[in-house]
């Protein structure tokens, strides 16, 4: 009886020790980065006098990843850092009525394509491309960033 009531006792510390232990997946990035995060950005409407929820007033897939990307562009040139700081990207696709409600994954790798894996910037980001439904009406795409940069 004493014998299993230590190894009961034992037993339950070292759980309580191991979770009490950081594991090592929690780490995002080593030690000297900084982490940004650029939350969920959708485009700007192509055509403002259009009413909301009108086909053409956000554009297309194409359309609004190119938007979306060129603001991301800015958002992180803002904080000194390029798409080659990217490490990791969330996109949100919603069905595009015009293709029958699939998502146009095509259209976004066109855009994407050309900021990410080219001669001039050769880094791709680990990316999750999700369908979903949007709040926004007529949003296609949504786009959420994270990039590390070493700190100084």
């Amino acid at each position: 009886m004493t014998a299993s009531w230590k190894f009961a006792c034992l037993g339950a510390a070292l759980a309580l020790c191991a979770s009490a232990m950081p594991a090592a997946a929690q780490r995002i990035v080593p030690p000297g980065y900084t982490t940004f995060y650029f939350s969920g950005t959708t485009a700007d409407p192509l055509n403002p006098n259009i009413p909301a929820g009108s086909p053409g007033r956000m554009g297309d897939t194409v359309q609004q990843a190119d938007n979306i990307l060129n603001k991301l562009q800015a958002m992180l040139a803002k904080q000194s850092l390029g798409f080659g700081d990217v490490v990791a990207a969330h996109v949100f696709l919603v069905g595009d009525p015009a293709k029958g409600g699939e998502i146009d994954f095509a259209g976004l790798n066109s855009e994407w394509a050309k900021r990410f894996g080219t001669t001039d910037q050769p880094n791709r980001p680990s990316r999750s491309a999700i369908k979903v439904g949007l709040p926004t009406p007529g949003a296609l795409v949504e786009i959420e960033l994270t990039a590390a940069k070493q700190a100084p």
